[in-house]
């Protein structure tokens, strides 16, 4: 019985676009449901998504500043960081469409461990690669109040200098127009007007209430998903996390594909979509 349930999901998943037909019974999914699949693999390694069949990539990967993931070393050196960000950027333009978008969530700059210009080196890695640049978009957490850093307080000596904001980098593959997909935008002229201003006002999410170390408020991949694609299109997280990408997708009608290295992880994001989907 579990292994006719195991054949029926993989050829359910071969027929969702944008996913490959797992190479075994012990390679489906570790949650599928409706428009929603979640993989529990390695990002660098994983075969499960096709080239050039995403339409937008939303992620927060790691920002190594020493977080306690389960399953991740959060604490690298800067060289080895930036060496890893652009094997996975790297993968992520292999995997977007022509006219495939890229919303990077990353830190502005972070001096813990020594300052370093995190945004401007990512995006100068990103551009290497082959992602154009499009804009940035200042997401301000309005969190000034859990500032506990300042360097040489009241002195000139050696101040630290910090903005309370992450921000969300807009990359774009070949081409910024977009006729593929739908066509059907789904966002208000009310959401259109506020969100085309670059800068955001809106809090972080509750690692207490999330149950993990570094989630993003569902308010941030909502606002991407209904800015920059269509009803239906394919949404990936490589970095998937909490499953926070996965609720916008499935509150926005949109195929979301997941991918997370830890199984906590993807149970703790299965148990959000499952509660989610569930009828009210």
């Amino acid at each position: 019985m579990e292994a006719r349930k195991k054949k029926k999901i993989a050829r359910e998943i071969q027929s969702i676009p944008g996913t490959v037909h797992p190479k075994s019974l012990e390679a489906t999914p570790h949650f599928y449901q409706g428009n929603a699949i979640i993989f529990n693999d390695d990002f660098l390694k994983t075969n499960f998504v096709k080239d050039a069949t995403v339409d937008l990539i939303i992620t927060s990967p790691p920002y190594n500043v020493d977080i306690q993931y389960i399953s991740h070393n959060d604490q690298m050196s800067y060289e080895d960081y930036l060496a890893f960000t652009r094997k996975w950027i790297a993968k992520c333009f292999a995997l977007a469409r022509p006219e495939g978008r890229f919303c990077l969530n990353i830190p502005l700059d972070k001096n813990k461990g020594g300052q370093q210009s995190v945004c401007a080196d990512i995006t100068t890695i990103a551009k290497q690669v082959g992602w154009k640049y499009h804009s940035t978009i200042i997401w301000n957490e309005q969190n000034i109040s859990r500032r506990t850093a300042w360097g040489s307080w009241l002195s000139a000596s050696a101040p630290f200098v910090i903005a309370p904001v992450e921000v969300i980098v807009v990359l774009y593959k070949e081409s910024w127009k977009k006729t593929s997909g739908s066509k059907k935008s789904d966002i208000t002229r009310d959401e259109f007007m506020a969100w085309t201003n670059g800068v955001w006002n809106f809090s972080g999410e509750s690692k207490k209430r999330i149950g993990h170390p570094a989630p993003f408020p569902v308010e941030l991949p909502r606002r991407c998903i209904k800015l920059f694609t269509f009803v239906g299109d394919i949404v990936l997280d490589p970095f998937l996390g909490s499953g926070t990408t996965l609720v916008a997708c499935a509150e926005t009608q949109r195929q979301g594909i997941g991918i997370e290295i830890d199984t906590h992880y993807c149970e703790l994001a299965r148990q959000r979509l499952t509660r989610f989907l569930e009828p009210h």
